[in-house]
């Protein structure tokens, strides 16, 4: 017998007749509160894409005035802020369309791909800045100090309203959490341009915006390292890191009437989306719905895991074999 839990534990054997070919495909999985985050989600991107794209156009054009590296970097930082809030918007506009007989799951990994895409941005515009910080190594660039202070600090109010805005749905999110840690890392942009502009200002120090230009770019780097790694390992299907595939196990194992347990694969679909399956061997004498209901119970109780998939098995149970003729 195999169980399958969307939402509320229950239990379903297969070959159970459905009235279309899609009743399979449950698009209720948390339908009401899924949908609301995600309209709230998209309106908090759209808030930020038009504070990041209006400021944005205002550092290029201050960046070229002044003279400043550092101000074009974080213009340059500001502008796939724009990129990349623009396609978080569209990722969870696309996560929302049901699954289909060939997308089973629908459309959430859009969200990861969402955010790995965030990440390899970051690095690219952290190239950049390096390659320009290289080639201004040992020559005499003016800056404006004073419009440089007044146009980065001006950059970085705008950071900081966006992120405000972002806060509430980047920790049931990946993509809102990308665009949160593309926002933040230009926020520290921000204040790095606003020390070089306080040191060209105060003691005409002109290295100092080749400087912050490489702590700039450095700062994102590291930013974006663990959104990488976080996407990376949501599309290898690696168990999510506040799980423990071997605790969840063990969880099941104890259970009254449990032999043991195999086949067992813990996933992330998408933001907030774990997915479990596997195989529990049952004693004699348990009836499969029963001990079914009380496994998926124990993975949505104990785990937060609401999307399992468990096959019974007797004890006598031999997998692979040959179907008679």
């Amino acid at each position: 017998m195999h169980g399958h839990s969307h939402g509320s534990p229950h239990g379903s054997p297969h070959g159970s007749p459905h009235d279309s070919p899609l009743a399979d495909f449950d698009t209720t999985d948390a339908g009401d509160d899924r949908s609301g985050n995600a309209a709230t989600n998209r309106r908090r991107l759209l808030i930020s894409l038009g504070l990041a794209a209006t400021y944005m156009v205002a550092e290029a054009i201050g960046g070229w005035w002044t003279g400043s590296l550092a101000l074009l970097a974080d213009a340059g930082h500001m502008l796939s802020d724009v990129f990349a809030l623009a396609m978080s918007a569209i990722a969870i506009h696309i996560a929302q369309r049901p699954p289909n007989p060939r997308r089973t799951y629908g459309y959430h990994r859009t969200e990861i791909l969402a955010a790995l895409g965030h990440g390899v941005l970051l690095v690219c515009i952290s190239i950049y800045i390096f390659i320009e910080a290289h080639q201004r190594i040992g020559q005499a660039v003016e800056v404006a100090g004073a419009p440089m202070l007044i146009i980065a600090f001006g950059g970085l109010v705008i950071n900081l309203v966006s992120l405000y805005i972002l806060h509430a749905g980047r920790r049931d999110n990946l993509n809102v959490r990308g665009a949160w840690l593309h926002v933040a890392s230009d926020a520290l942009g921000s204040l790095g341009a606003i020390t070089a502009g306080l040191a060209i200002w105060a003691f005409g120090w002109m290295w100092a915006d080749t400087l912050a230009s490489v702590l700039i770019g450095l700062m994102v780097i590291y930013s974006s390292f663990a959104l990488l790694s976080e996407a990376v390992e949501v599309l290898m299907e690696g168990v999510p890191a506040h799980i423990d595939a071997e605790e969840v196990r063990d969880s099941i194992v104890q259970l009254r009437g449990v032999v043991s347990v195999h086949d067992l694969h813990i996933w992330t679909v998408g933001s907030g989306m774990v997915s479990l399956s596997g195989h529990v061997v049952a004693k004699d004498g348990f009836g499969d719905g029963d001990l079914l209901r009380v496994v998926i119970e124990q993975l949505e109780r104990r785990f937060g895991i609401d999307h399992a998939t468990i096959q019974i098995e007797p004890i006598d149970f031999e997998e692979g074999g040959v179907c008679p003729e």
